[in-house]
């Protein structure tokens, strides 16, 4: 199963915050972005429980003040 996390920060540390969620477990990939998030983290795992764990851990992060999961839709 896969997501987008969509990550917002408030405050100037994009490096530091990008670098703490791509050392998450389930965080495949995570990079700077324009627009109304600051960060995107792809997440790749087993079920949606662990999507929401990893959600949360890059919630507790400090300085990021909203995090939107996006989920995969199978097809």
């Amino acid at each position: 199963m896969k997501a987008a996390i969509l990550v917002s920060m408030d405050s100037g540390k994009l490096s530091t915050i990008t670098d703490e969620v791509k050392k998450i477990q389930g965080v495949k990939e995570a990079f700077a972005v324009a627009g109304r998030a600051d960060i995107v983290a792809i997440v790749d795992s087993k079920d949606l429980k662990d999507i929401a764990n990893v959600s949360l851990k890059i919630f507790g992060i400090g300085g990021v003040s909203a995090c939107e999961t996006l989920v995969e839709v199978p097809m």
